[in-house]
């Protein structure tokens, strides 16, 4: 089906696993409604149910970080360091966009629990913060792993102020259905952007078509911010409809 074909120049190998983080995501949030709705009972503040949705969210961000070295090689070929600049500030701030509609839809329908700076938030920033780091390669792996060692540090703190909710500085209290902080999940993109510059130094076409039996994750990687936005909402609708 033309549906499931190789897109353009795009690698498939990464649609696939992106497509394959979409599909954890959902599942992973099938669960969490069905507990949320008192259908299951299971704990997501402890153990596996702590753990897994943070390396779903953070297997989106390494991919993202992936993605920018293969646009940035792509884009040098064509453009003058200024337009990508542009580029990446523009697709930056609109990822970041689509996080702020994701905050005002949860602080009125949930309250408690808001998404205040959320997966989609981190990436936006990131992709932006991201440009003058994109064409290097061990800088990446070194300032990577540092930004997640000082976050992983922070994390045991709580601070009496909220301002600095966004780089890691966690109030007393505070619950978020969403929280991604730049410390330490920045470092998740850049190491992205270190893997993505060794495996794809010069950003080549894929060639070739999709693997018999992957079409169907490549293409959910491939629209994977549509899917991002609309699961949830679909999925509480049909669990409302079959549990209410």
């Amino acid at each position: 089906m033309r549906l499931f074909r190789a897109a353009g120049n795009r690698f498939w190998v990464i649609d696939f696993f992106r497509g394959l983080s979409v599909l954890l995501m959902i599942a992973f949030h099938f669960a969490y409604d069905l507990n949320w709705l008192g259908v299951i009972a299971l704990d997501f503040f402890d153990g596996f149910g702590w753990v897994i949705p943070r390396l779903i969210a953070g297997s989106f961000m390494f991919l993202a970080g992936l993605s920018l070295t293969i646009s940035y090689s792509r884009d040098m070929k064509k453009m003058r360091g200024e337009a990508i600049t542009r580029k990446f500030v523009m697709r930056g701030l609109r990822i970041f966009a689509w996080g702020m509609l994701i905050t005002v839809m949860t602080a009125l329908l949930l309250g408690s629990g808001t998404v205040w700076f959320g997966v989609l938030h981190l990436i936006g920033i990131s992709v932006i913060v991201a440009r003058p780091l994109v064409r290097y390669r061990y800088t990446n792996l070194f300032l990577g792993m540092g930004i997640l060692a000082a976050g992983f540090l922070l994390h045991a703190f709580v601070f009496p102020f909220p301002w600095l909710l966004p780089l890691g500085f966690v109030p007393a209290g505070f619950f978020s259905y969403d929280y991604a902080p730049l410390l330490p999940y920045a470092g998740v993109v850049l190491l992205g952007v270190y893997f993505g510059n060794s495996v794809y130094p010069r950003g080549r076409a894929a060639g070739g078509s999709v693997p018999r039996g992957a079409g169907v994750l490549c293409w959910m990687g491939r629209n994977s911010l549509f899917i991002y936005l609309l699961h949830q909402p679909v999925l509480i609708a049909l669990l409302y409809m079959l549990f209410a």
